[in-house]
């Protein structure tokens, strides 16, 4: 798998945990992030063997980057939910949804597809079965705002 790749899923990863652990019904402001979230601790040890050292900068930063920029990418998100409301959202499509609208909001050097591509992937390996529709249309709106072709 490459380093990208994975550095995106556990970022991911860690998002979801630190939604699930350690930032209850969203608290504002969210909570500091526990050491845990990035020195992969949680990972089991032959994976946490296995991750060289860029894999785990990329996933660091996305992390750090992600949680500092809450606000802003969980609002554009809620701006970009049709029909569906912020709070109902599975904890996996928020990570996901997360990630990537830091990632399209805050790194001009990704190119969109990418991001949405990697997006619609971790989701059809983690998500349910229709998270990969859902994350793919919110994601495609984000983008389109982003470009303004929308």
């Amino acid at each position: 798998m490459a380093s990208r790749r994975r550095g995106r899923i556990l970022a991911f990863q860690a998002l979801y945990s630190w939604e699930a652990s350690h930032n209850p019904a969203g608290a504002s402001p969210a909570p500091a992030v526990p050491e845990t979230v990035f020195d992969f601790s949680w990972l089991e040890s032959e994976k946490q063997d296995a991750l060289d050292d860029d894999t785990k900068n990329f996933s660091r930063l996305l992390i750090t980057g992600t949680i500092e920029n809450i606000k802003a990418v969980d609002e554009m998100i809620k701006k970009h939910l049709k029909n569906w409301d912020f709070s109902r959202l599975n904890r996996v499509d928020l990570a996901l949804l997360r990630l990537s609208a830091y990632t399209l909001l805050f790194q001009a050097d990704i190119p969109p597809s990418i991001v949405i591509d990697e997006a619609i992937g971790i989701s059809k390996e983690f998500g349910t079965d229709d998270s990969f529709r859902f994350i793919n249309g919110v994601l495609d709106s984000i983008r389109k705002t982003i470009q303004g072709t929308q």
